[in-house]
This record gives C-alpha cells, structure tokens and sequence, in this order.
C-alpha cells in the first residue's frame, strides 16, 4: 500500500465525514458501514478525492470503491498510469 497516499486519503475521510480520530480510519474501513457516510458523503468524498489528487474518478468506478483501501488502491494505480 501507498502510505503517502493513504495519509492522505485518511486526513481527506477524517475531514469529509467530520472524524476527530483519524487514527480510527484502517484500509479496511468501509466508508458507508464503518465510518456512516451516506450517499451524499460519499460524492463529496469523491469530488475531494478528485480535487486533491488531480484526477476524475467516473461514476462507475466511484462505486465500486467502498473502502479506504479500495480509494487508496485506485488512486495509485491512476496515479501511475499516464493520461492519453
């Protein structure tokens, strides 16, 4: 795992979802069972997701990220596939 990028994801989900201890976001938290982020949480949560690594995520990828490490995970590999 990118541990960059997942402190970076965890400062993101802590400040989305309004979570005093980041500490208790785990690559495996699922965001909507776990952390009791909502549908509209999880837009949001992707739109900063999209804002702060540069990127667009697509509706069809966006759900199929359920958890932290499922963000971290394609984040990484966008991240290190060039745009065409």
């Amino acid at each position: 795992m990118n541990q960059e990028i997942f402190n970076k994801v965890q400062s993101i989900v802590a400040e989305q979802l309004e979570i005093q201890d980041k500490e208790t976001i785990k690559p495996e938290s699922k965001f909507a069972e776990d952390l009791g982020a909502d549908s509209l949480d999880v837009v949001e949560l992707v739109m900063a997701l999209e804002e702060e690594f540069d990127l667009e995520i697509p509706d069809e990828d966006a759900e199929q990220i359920a958890t932290v490490q499922a963000a971290v995970d394609y984040i990484d590999q966008k991240a290190a596939t060039p745009s065409s």
